[in-house]
């Protein structure tokens, strides 16, 4: 039987769980963006003040860090993985905001692949939020892991055909422009959802 000197304190894994909670909000929100009538503000504005909430659960994870004197696992990976979760966010929040200030919404109709980008992203968010209280036993993670990955190279053949899309004439210069740049933070979303799950497997190996 293992026997390890490490606590195994709470305070972390909640702080993670919520983090990775605050990423569904976020997809969720998103996903408005795709109803009919909506208030394009009102999902920015809300996509912010997930986002703000998330910095503050970061900056609450680094006072932890600094105040544990043994903590669940190496302090460099739980920094890592609450940097990269707090990533995740800002580039959702990106996308929200992006889409309201250059006012694509407004547009007839976005392009389809954009949709579906948002709901890989969504897929991946809730995974990861039913994967972070696992941490605390280090079991049943390989699926999550294994799964965000798929979903990434998911979200880059989604990311390739957007470009085809927007580079094929449906759409003036200006508007290209505007959704390449939403494009590239989707797809900054995407990688930075497996950056994530690629540290949950090395810090699960680690304490294997």
């Amino acid at each position: 039987m293992k026997f390890s000197f490490r606590p195994t304190e709470g305070a972390f894994y909640e702080l993670f769980t919520r983090a990775a909670q605050n990423l569904v909000k976020g997809t969720e929100l998103l996903n408005e963006l795709a109803l009919p009538g909506v208030d394009v503000q009102s999902v920015s504005e809300r996509l912010t003040e997930v986002e703000h909430d998330s910095d503050q659960i970061t900056h609450d994870l680094y006072k932890k860090i600094n105040s544990t004197f043994i903590t669940p696992f190496d302090r460099e990976d739980i920094y890592r993985l609450g940097s990269l979760l707090d990533d995740v966010m800002d580039h959702l929040e990106a996308v929200g905001d992006l889409l309201f200030l250059y006012g694509l919404t407004e547009l007839p109709a976005l392009p389809r692949e954009l949709h579906e980008m948002v709901n890989v992203l969504d897929q991946q968010a809730k995974l990861t939020a039913e994967a972070m209280p696992r941490l605390r036993s280090m079991k049943n993670l390989e699926d999550y892991w294994i799964e965000c990955n798929r979903l990434e190279n998911e979200g880059d053949r989604i990311n390739r055909q957007l470009l085809v899309r927007l580079f094929s004439g449906e759409y003036d210069a200006l508007t290209v422009l505007k959704m390449k740049e939403v494009a590239d933070e989707l797809e900054a979303a995407c990688d930075a959802f497996e950056h994530v799950a690629n540290t949950v497997e090395t810090i699960a190996v680690k304490e294997s």
